[in-house]
């Protein structure tokens, strides 16, 4: 292992499902979980106090819930980077999150490798959803978006250029770097620095924002 592990903090109000997540995520070796919390006040003071990487967060909690906690955990331990655990049956809830300044998504049946993948995918700066999950989120989430926010989402989105609005599109598709590069004939450095650009310049957090927001503005 080079370097110092990823600091992870798990909060999830079922004992069963923590000891699982740590189970996985403590089979990699350059992944470190620090502390594990049952409720949303408990996920914001461990993620400062441990000064985690990655916070997993649930929903569903006692205490303090995960939407609540989720911008006073941004406030708290801003370094932290969020996934949020769920179901497809909370996508409302997925929308809110998302919205505060969640790193992403992940189900709660997600596969080991995967979990794995979001957890370093999200302490290198990137968030994280599968092509797949990406894609029936953002279908799903747009469809209770209010037309305002259409208008609002083509006017951002008019600030780019051709080049970017491409890379944008197919981030609302769901496709890693390495993937836009191969449909744009594009190598993937380059298409990390068009990625960087465009959230700069849409006020987006995270490639999800942005997704979202690409949806929204009918790319």
């Amino acid at each position: 292992m080079t370097g110092s592990p990823i600091r992870v903090v798990i909060a999830d109000d079922e004992p069963l499902i923590r000891a699982g997540i740590r189970m996985i995520l403590t089979s990699d070796q350059e992944i470190e979980v620090v502390a594990e919390g049952a409720n949303g006040r408990e996920a914001v003071e461990l993620a400062r106090s441990h000064r985690a990487d990655v916070v997993l967060l649930d929903i569903q909690m006692p205490v303090m819930d995960g939407l609540t906690a989720l911008p006073e955990l941004r406030r708290a331990a801003p370094a932290a980077r969020v996934i949020v655990l769920t179901t497809f049956g909370e996508r409302d809830n997925v929308l809110r999150a998302l919205e505060h300044g969640g790193a992403g998504f992940l189900l709660k049946d997600t596969a080991p490798a995967e979990l794995i993948r979001a957890v370093r995918a999200a302490a290198a700066g990137d968030a994280y959803l599968s092509p797949a999950a990406t894609r029936h989120v953002v279908e799903q989430l747009a469809s209770v978006r209010a037309v305002t926010r259409d208008a609002e989402a083509r006017s951002r989105v008019a600030t780019l250029s051709a080049r970017e609005r491409d890379v944008l599109a197919l981030l609302g598709e769901g496709l890693s770097n390495a993937d836009t590069g191969r449909r744009l004939h594009m190598s993937e450095a380059t298409v990390k620095t068009y990625v960087s650009r465009v959230l700069a310049k849409l006020d987006c957090e995270n490639r999800v924002q942005a997704a979202l927001l690409a949806r929204d503005a009918g790319l």
